[in-house]
C-alpha cells in the first residue's frame, strides 16, 4: 500500500493545513483564536513600556471576586479583583497557544483548549497552559486600574 500524503509534510500537517484553510474561509478570511508562534510574553513587554500611565478601566467596573476584559495599547488584558481592593491585570494571551483568555465564574478560561487560571496570580489551575499569564504592573489612581 502506498501512501497519499505528499512528501513535504506528514499527515499531521496536511490536515492542520486543511483545518486552518477550512478555518479560514469559515471566518471571511480571518484566522482567529490558536495562532501558534505566539509568545506571550512579548504582549506583556509590549504593554508595560508602551501603556505606562494609560487608565484600564475604572476600578468600580470590575467585579470583587471577578473580572473583566479590557486592551491597552490594541493588546487584550483581563483586569482582576480577586478581593476588594486587591486588583491584578495579565495578559489575556492564553501560554498554551495564544487564544484570548476571558473572564469566568471566579477564574480566568481559555475557551479554546480549556486552561483555566487564578484570578490572584494568573497561576495554571487545569489545563494544557504550560504557564500563568504574565502580569502587568499596575496600580489604583483617581478610582482607575492605571499601566504603572
Amino acid at each position: 500500500m502506498t501512501s497519499s500524503t505528499p512528501s513535504c509534510c506528514s499527515r499531521r500537517q496536511l490536515l492542520r493545513g486543511a483545518g486552518a484553510v477550512a478555518g479560514t474561509a469559515a471566518v471571511g478570511g480571518v484566522l482567529v483564536a490558536c495562532s501558534e508562534g505566539t509568545d506571550p510574553a512579548e504582549s506583556v513587554d509590549d504593554v508595560a513600556s508602551t501603556g505606562a500611565g494609560e487608565a484600564i478601566v475604572a476600578l468600580a467596573d470590575v467585579p470583587v471576586g471577578g473580572a473583566v476584559s479590557a486592551e491597552v495599547g490594541g493588546v487584550p488584558v483581563l483586569v482582576t479583583q480577586p478581593a476588594e481592593g486587591e486588583v491584578h491585570v495579565f495578559s489575556a494571551v492564553c501560554t498554551h497557544q495564544g487564544c484570548t483568555v476571558t473572564p469566568g465564574d471566579g477564574v480566568l478560561e481559555c475557551p479554546c483548549h480549556r486552561s483555566v487560571f487564578s484570578l490572584t496570580d494568573a497561576a495554571v489551575q487545569s489545563g494544557p497552559a504550560p504557564e500563568p499569564l504574565g502580569e502587568i504592573s499596575v496600580e489604583v489612581s483617581g478610582g482607575d486600574v492605571v499601566v504603572a
